[in-house]
């Protein structure tokens, strides 16, 4: 015969198995960039997480446009995607890569929810030493990769390269080459480009993989620029944040054949912040559960990767996620939940 106390044991038993199941029977889309930086790694990282712990299934799909995902997700055709934080704010103001979608982008940004953000290092210039390219100055006439064909990625990319040479515009003072992600790692060492504005992380794949064809310059933000009043506001702009970081923190060990071109030693670039964003109508206790075990694992996160422990995982502080630098982007109200049991500071203006 059983005990009360026995059934009650059992019961508890019984509905913490069919929530485990419940959780477990969640398929869910996922968008994310190609191989080689931080969104793709943390991607990976959660599936693999997830999936261990029986809390849902993320079906990833590899080498998206982040223009793209943003769209997907604020439609509701993806459940989670990684993006560029500027995205959300250019698809509410239906500007940029979504000057298309109008004044909707307003209506849909708000199905967008972030879950935790981090960051593609900075959009940083380098080029091979027997370029030449010793400076921004440097790419008068010359042919630099800039991103890929479209999306945001391009955008800034021509951004950055206007701000460091006080004004030189793609195919007047330089002529862009773009190519899609999938061909950068081509590209990189292939010589139809003579230098590149990138997303770099701290070290980064991409110009390890840009070593193979010769030493690599990395070439600084010019520091007089850095520190006008334009450069300071441009980087307290929507979707903006400032990258210093000392060379010798930069990854590159002693005749690695990588050397940087800097006033001071230092490097300086704008940063790229990302978040790993949701449709804002998924269970909170789904979310909440995806979340916790990411902040879970984030020191096996780290170890993933050379530059993982560089590109802020696990940083919630709005100074440098960029998010509330006029940016409506708020976080998900599981991931709210689960970053602030784990003792973790969301900022009011993100909530």
């Amino acid at each position: 015969m059983i005990s009360r106390l026995t059934r009650t044991a059992l019961t508890i038993v019984g509905l913490t198995l069919t929530g485990q199941m419940a959780l477990a029977q969640a398929n869910l889309t996922v968008e994310t960039s190609s191989a080689g930086n931080s969104p793709h790694l943390s991607t990976l990282h959660l599936a693999d997480v997830v999936g261990r712990k029986g809390i849902a299934n993320l079906q990833v799909q590899e080498g998206q446009t982040a223009t793209n995902s943003m769209l997907n997700v604020a439609e509701g055709k993806s459940d989670i995607v990684t993006a560029p934080t500027l995205l959300h704010f250019l698809l509410e103001k239906g500007r940029g890569p979504f000057s298309s979608v109008g004044e909707r982008g307003q209506e849909i940004a708000p199905n967008v929810k972030v879950l935790y953000t981090y960051n593609a290092g900075a959009y940083g210039l380098f080029a091979p030493v027997v370029s030449g390219i010793n400076s921004y100055a440097d790419i008068k006439g010359r042919t630099i990769w800039n991103g890929p064909p479209s999306g945001a990625a391009l955008t800034v990319g021509r951004q950055t390269l206007q701000l460091g040479t006080g004004g030189f515009k793609d195919g007047e003072d330089y002529k862009g080459l773009q190519t899609n992600w999938g061909q950068l790692p081509t590209t990189l060492v292939d010589g139809s480009a003579e230098a590149f504005m990138v997303p770099i992380t701290f070290p980064s794949d991409r110009v390890v993989t840009a070593l193979a064809a010769g030493n690599v310059n990395i070439i600084s933000f010019p520091k007089d620029i850095w520190e006008s009043e334009g450069m300071q506001k441009f980087l307290k702009a929507p979707g903006n944040a400032p990258v210093v970081i000392k060379g010798a923190d930069m990854g590159y060990a002693e005749g690695s054949g990588v050397t940087l071109i800097s006033e001071d030693g230092m490097f300086r670039s704008p940063g790229v912040p990302f978040a790993t964003v949701a449709r804002a109508d998924l269970p909170d206790d789904v979310v909440k559960a995806i979340v916790a075990a990411y902040i879970e694992s984030l020191p096996e996160l780290k170890t993933r990767s050379p530059y993982a422990a560089n590109v802020n995982y696990d940083v919630v502080d709005a100074d440098v996620t960029g998010l509330c630098n006029g940016l409506s982007l708020k976080y998900h109200p599981g991931a709210v939940a689960a970053w602030e049991e784990a003792g973790y500071a969301i900022p009011d203006c993100a909530k």
